[in-house]
């Protein structure tokens, strides 16, 4: 199996954490070729969408360690056809770059893509979770998607809790979100001038949401594979933020989901499913889904740690499955294509 990562450089990647580098590291540990790109490194060359790879070079003997592999590894550069692939692993750091689908739109039936270019599309910023439907509305927060700062201000004094959670359409890692209280009704209406209103005149969406009790806490961070979860954590936020984001200071801990949190999954899992967005990270408090996270999810290296498991094998093994899945379907259709010909 040939597989690309369209991912952020190699000379980014943390080799302690990263869970793209877990994945790869698998990869290589099964003799499968791996290449790795970024969204900027993708081209056209005679009318075949292309990319300007990282290719990671087989190895006799895989260290075990990730940190003593990216160390190690042998990596060269050379671009190769996309549709060469059997694979598109998505691990591109999220704001979505349109343009990169668009690139990819053409050897979409060619390659399996995790996740499916659809189901970014949808999916790729919050309003995927904001709106999933009224059959839903047990699982989400109440939320509000506006940029109208006037409608903005009456919810948050409408709101019978005295906390809400502001944060921009298109954040992510925990960037920009805040906790906003009606004692301070002055400074909510500077902070939706800042958030909303650009220098040039334009606007942007923001999310406003109500303040789950025990957010103080942390959320969890649950992991799902075709739409079942294979791993959790609980976020602690650090002494000094309120979000519990690991990028943003928080710590990990062990978490066993409970009845309401596997429902939940449940609840959620076939429309994932459905959407193409075979793994995808989400993360929930209360009971509650807070965020659906489609591009990059992470959170592999620390369930291992605290668990002593290897999740990134049952997430290749799945991939590894739907590429040889695709490959029957091809050679059944050849032979009974054959089979029509030559009668």
């Amino acid at each position: 199996m040939n597989i690309c990562f369209l991912m952020y450089p190699w000379d980014e990647i943390d080799p302690e954490n990263d869970t793209s580098l877990a994945l790869i590291h698998e990869c290589v540990k099964r003799n499968h070729g791996v290449a790795l790109c970024t969204p900027a490194n993708l081209t056209i060359r005679n009318s075949v969408t292309s990319a300007f790879c990282t290719v990671v070079g087989r190895m006799e003997k895989v260290p075990s360690g990730l940190k003593s592999f990216y160390k190690q590894a042998k990596i060269r550069e050379e671009m190769l056809p996309l549709a060469g692939f059997d694979v598109i692993f998505m691990r591109a750091n999220p704001p979505l770059d349109p343009l990169m689908l668009n690139f990819l739109d053409s050897v979409k039936d060619d390659v399996f893509i995790v996740n499916s270019l659809q189901g970014l599309r949808e999916a790729n910023n919050k309003l995927y979770t904001a709106a999933f439907g009224d059959s839903h509305s047990n699982i989400i927060p109440v939320t509000h998607v506006s940029k109208n700062k006037k409608y903005l201000v009456q919810q948050i004094k409408e709101s019978p809790a005295e906390k809400m959670i502001l944060k921009p359409l298109n954040g992510f890692g925990g960037s920009g979100v805040i906790l906003i209280e009606k004692s301070a009704m002055s400074n909510i209406k500077s902070l939706l001038d800042f958030y909303v209103t650009n220098s040039d005149g334009t606007s942007n969406y923001v999310i406003l949401q109500e303040y789950i009790e025990g957010a103080d806490q942390g959320d969890i961070r649950v992991l799902l594979l075709n739409g079942e979860p294979i791993g959790a954590m609980r976020r602690i936020p650090g002494s000094d933020d309120h979000r519990s984001n690991v990028s943003a200071g928080g710590s990990v801990a062990k978490h066993t989901l409970t009845r309401e949190e596997k429902a939940l999954c449940k609840q959620i899992g076939p429309k994932l499913v459905k959407d193409g967005l075979f793994f995808v990270g989400i993360d929930v408090i209360g009971g509650k889904l807070v965020e659906v996270n489609v591009m990059s999810p992470g959170g592999i290296t620390y369930m291992n740690k605290v668990y002593k498991t290897k999740i990134q094998c049952q997430i290749i093994d799945f991939i590894e499955s739907k590429v040889t899945a695709k490959l029957q379907a091809f050679d059944r259709r050849s032979r009974l294509r054959k089979e029509v010909e030559d009668a």
